[in-house]
């Protein structure tokens, strides 16, 4: 059976590119307008796996993606970081001075808040996707509207570029993250990073002690993310992902961790990505 791949957006999208990337150009892809349908597409088995946006190093973390993550029980089963350059497109033969409104994700939107300052008589519209703002501006000839998204959009649509990296912060990447609904993908001696969420009682100390165990058995925390219990007010889950050399190492931490948290549970294992 052919495997397919769900992104969030559609073709021309950075998640396509991550798909291409991280898979291969010929995969076939599964089309969704929101993170809920995606996670929907692979629960139901209609996509075998899913690429999903987790942060990005200037809008930080998309928090709804963490709880779609645990909620559902999916499993991270590898991670891809992709530079993300932003590019104001429109029709051909169009300039900035004619633009009325900008449409784009209220991310990438977020990631060029610099630029469009500079052009106050723009409205900033927040749509569903880049890649699909870029198809809806072609396929329906909107002049005076732009699109915010990627240099394949603008190819696939046939646009042009008017401003090229409009991205506040050049160094600008996002990391993805690839779902399953089950964790068995590499063996262990390839396995070195894993994602993990608990809870704590709330006692001082606690999360001190936690990381501790983590440092005492050689695991590197790359990430910490705390997300408000709703039924227990001032209470947090912790969603942290560490890196480690050997399997056996981060197997020790996870046997300890298991006994000293609550609600100890392993999103994934798998190969860190290059950055």
């Amino acid at each position: 059976m052919e495997t397919k791949i769900a992104i969030q957006g559609i073709k021309g999208s950075f998640h396509h590119q991550v798909a291409n990337e991280f898979f291969n150009e010929t995969t076939s892809l599964n089309e969704c307008m929101s993170f809920e349908s995606l996670v929907t597409s692979i629960k139901e088995n209609n996509s075998q796996k899913a690429v999903m946006a987790l942060e990005n190093s200037i809008a930080g973390s998309i928090i709804p993606n963490y709880a779609l993550i645990d909620t559902n029980d999916l499993h991270i089963i590898g991670e891809h970081y992709l530079d993300i350059h932003m590019n104001l497109m429109v029709i051909k033969g169009q300039k900035i001075e004619d633009i009325k409104e900008v449409h784009s994700h209220p991310i990438a939107l977020l990631q060029c808040a610099v630029f469009f300052k500079q052009y106050p008589h723009i409205k900033l519209v927040e749509s569903g996707d880049t890649a699909e703002t870029a198809q809806r501006i072609k396929k329906e000839n909107l002049l005076g509207i732009g699109a915010v998204a990627s240099p394949i959009a603008a190819r696939m649509y046939d646009l042009d570029i008017i401003a090229a990296g409009i991205h506040t912060i050049k160094s600008n990447k996002t990391r993805f993250v690839i779902l399953k609904t089950q964790n068995k993908e590499i063996p262990k001696e390839q396995i070195n990073k894993a994602s993990i969420k608990f809870e704590l009682d709330d006692t001082p100390g606690n999360l001190a002690t936690v990381l501790n165990v983590m440092n005492n058995c050689k695991l590197n925390l790359t990430k910490i993310q705390s997300m408000p219990i709703i039924e227990t007010p001032f209470q947090y889950s912790f969603f942290v992902d560490v890196v480690f050399v050997k399997y056996k190492h981060y197997e020790k931490a996870k046997k300890i961790l298991e006994l000293m948290t609550t609600h100890f549970k392993v999103l994934g294992e798998y190969k860190k990505g290059e950055q």
